[in-house]
């Protein structure tokens, strides 16, 4: 049974971490489910401190992902409508993955900014805004789901 279970924990892995890059699947969430499945394992034993911990981390970076896009668009000099637009845009663009998730908030920056009157440089800028802010999300995602990974193979072969 422990090998079942590490294989479903390491498929929760290896997935988790394409799901950094593509958004339509949670990587930090399945990454986490990948370290409770191997906890099921007589071979590998984690704390509840660890969960709660690394669970709290999840859910965190989980809300940045729609967060950090947002900020960037604002720290780029985007209104409002760029905001709301980068919003729609994200939410838009989960129904033409992969490139919907990438081009979405930005298409949606600039269509904002569009619709509030601003000028053709502030409203690329406002979606350049949204992309850095996407990217910066991304590393974050895989980074975390990374360092789980890491974990899973501590846990595995040096516990």
């Amino acid at each position: 049974m422990d090998y079942v279970l590490i294989t479903i924990s390491a498929i929760l892995m290896l997935v988790g971490l394409i799901g950094c890059i593509l958004p339509a699947l949670p990587g930090p969430t399945l990454s986490y489910l990948g370290l409770v499945v191997l906890s099921f394992s007589d071979r590998v034993t984690f704390s509840t401190r660890f969960f709660i911990i690394w669970g709290i981390v999840a859910l965190v970076v989980t809300i940045l992902d729609y967060v950090i896009p947002i900020w960037g668009t604002k720290r780029f000099g985007g209104s409002k409508y760029g905001v709301w637009g980068s919003i729609i845009g994200l939410f838009v663009g989960l129904f033409f993955p992969p490139i919907g998730f990438i081009l979405g908030p930005f298409a949606g920056a600039i269509v904002g900014e569009m619709y509030a009157g601003k000028r053709s440089k502030e409203m690329f800028r406002a979606g350049f805004g949204s992309f850095i802010g996407f990217l910066v999300a991304t590393f974050i995602k895989i980074l975390i789901s990374g360092t789980m990974f890491f974990l899973f193979f501590k846990g595995l072969f040096w516990s």
